[in-house]
């Protein structure tokens, strides 16, 4: 089945996923600072508690039922537990014991996998311009991340949080996959829903011993507010935003904007921290934009 939107004009969901690219990007900082408070996985497992109350309930009021096709039961059970249970354990404990650059740079390759991993399964047709801008945004994103004044440092301090968070995009990349076809039969917002609802019992209870240890009395206001912001925009509207760019627009296209969140990183700190972007940062935020722009385009026909 052909995702559906135009080759060429800039869409809602195209709009939708760059306010999630917005959020996404601010997240890396307000989750590195609340998990000084929190443990991972109790954070991690509470905020999709939040999101597994929510999501379903803004599926009811949009749709007035949660039901999905009988024979994708099995395949949201199993794409939940990739997507959101496996993926998120290791990214959230790679957070914690590597640097947001490293991590940045890393979860930008998420379009390769996609590209790779669809590709060998015949789901996805890749032109020549698409691999152009995939190299060209991953390029960009190494020069971004690369040239600030801290750079990119690989030691074994963080060898083992490059390692699992690099796990996690391999996973993100297959549950991007796998899950256009789910998708594309069924509302992406029930889907959503569901897949939060049946992996959260797997996830509170990896996190049991981490919930039962975590001193609830030293979580800061400020990290109460990180935890909601997580739960609310980045989980709950985030997931919901990008299955449905995957139905619309096809995984590989969706995929390309994981380019984006370390440029909204440094824009920001640009903006509100006083930090210069140098002149190799710039021409890798060029480089970005181009790979996205030539990466969101699919072939004809």
């Amino acid at each position: 089945m052909k995702a559906r939107g135009s080759t060429r004009s800039i869409g809602w969901i195209d709009l939708a996923l760059l306010a999630i690219v917005l959020i996404w990007g601010a997240n890396y900082a307000i989750v590195k600072a609340a998990l000084s408070d929190f443990k991972p996985l109790a954070f991690t497992s509470l905020r999709f508690a939040v999101a597994a109350v929510l999501t379903p309930t803004l599926a009811w009021i949009a749709e007035r039922n949660l039901s999905i096709q009988r024979r994708d039961w099995t395949a949201v059970i199993l794409l939940g537990l990739t997507g959101n249970v496996l993926y998120q354990f290791l990214f959230i404990r790679g957070l914690a014991q590597t640097r947001a650059s490293n991590s940045s740079l890393i979860l930008a390759t998420v379009p390769v996998w996609v590209a790779l991993i669809g590709t060998l399964r015949g789901s996805e047709r890749i032109r020549s311009r698409n691999w152009v801008g995939i190299v060209l945004a991953f390029v960009g994103i190494f020069l971004l991340v690369s040239a600030g004044g801290g750079g990119i440092r690989v030691s074994m301090n963080t060898l083992v949080g490059d390692l699992l968070v690099l796990s996690a995009t391999v996973v993100w990349a297959v549950y991007t996959v796998l899950a256009r076809g789910v998708i594309q039969r069924n509302s992406p917002l029930k889907v959503t829903a569901w897949m939060l609802m049946s992996s959260l019992p797997w996830m509170l209870l990896f996190a049991l011993p981490e919930l039962r240890s975590q001193d609830w009395q030293a979580v800061s206001v400020q990290s109460w507010l990180g935890f909601g912001y997580s739960a609310v925009l980045a989980i709950a509207l985030g997931y919901i935003v990008w299955n449905t760019g995957v139905q619309r627009l096809g995984s590989a296209r969706t995929s390309v904007y994981n380019y984006l969140p370390p440029l909204v990183s440094v824009a920001v700190a640009w903006a509100f921290l006083g930090e210069s972007m140098q002149p190799l940062q710039a021409l890798g935020a060029v480089g970005i934009l181009l790979g996205v722009v030539l990466g969101r385009d699919r072939p004809k026909g």
